[in-house]
């Protein structure tokens, strides 16, 4: 759990100046060391990476990446969270249609050939609570780089029940963007495709 930063609780008993100077500082220096930030490698056997997009004003198509790698670091006791980084594979664009699917990698969408990653680098994360925390960054996509923001729940953390039971990070993320301000044009004025796109992001990410 997110504590305060600083929030500590100091007991210092009166022997001598000195003892209580020497104690008070052992604290202090205690509590500095369990606050480092600890590096965080997200699990590609546990990461869902979607997103849905309007198709017609009908219905939302569902989507997803299905390659895709991260990481970041993050103080359990501060709520402190820096260095996110998650890249994504555009050609692991997935929507259960093989001709959409096709289309999407074209020019007219992701240009995969020309485009084939993009990239979500988290600059500030500021808590609303003891679990949630909103992520300022970046999406650069097709070449060109915006804001986005995320809002970040921290569903669990512990030692994981399987195999050697390392310290696991379990996340769920959401947040959109509009398509349009990366040039990604088609299908927006006429109606057909829209242009929100929201996205869903689930993973597990693994201590080190």
């Amino acid at each position: 759990m997110p504590r305060a930063f600083g929030r500590t609780t100091t007991i210092c008993f009166q022997p001598s100046r000195l003892g209580v100077m020497t104690l008070c500082s052992l604290v202090i220096i205690g509590f500095a060391a369990r606050a480092e930030p600890q590096q965080y490698e997200i699990d590609p056997e546990h990461l869902t990476l979607g997103f849905l997009v309007e198709h017609l004003g009908y219905a939302k198509v569902l989507g997803s990446f299905q390659e895709a790698s991260g990481s970041y670091q993050f103080d359990e006791d501060t709520g402190q969270l820096s260095d996110v980084l998650i890249v994504v594979d555009t050609a692991s664009i997935f929507t259960n249609h093989r001709r959409r699917d096709t289309h999407l990698r074209s020019a007219d969408f992701l240009n995969v050939r020309q485009f084939p990653s993009m990239t979500f680098s988290g600059v500030t994360a500021r808590p609303i609570d003891e679990m949630t925390f909103e992520v300022e960054g970046e999406l650069e996509l097709l070449g060109l780089i915006r804001p986005l923001s995320l809002t970040v729940s921290w569903n669990k953390s512990g030692a994981y029940p399987f195999g050697d039971e390392q310290y696991v990070m379990g996340i769920s993320a959401r947040g959109s963007f509009q398509r349009s301000s990366y040039g990604m044009n088609y299908g927006v004025e006429n109606g057909w495709v829209g242009d929100t796109v929201e996205i869903i992001i689930e993973f597990e990410a693994r201590r080190h």
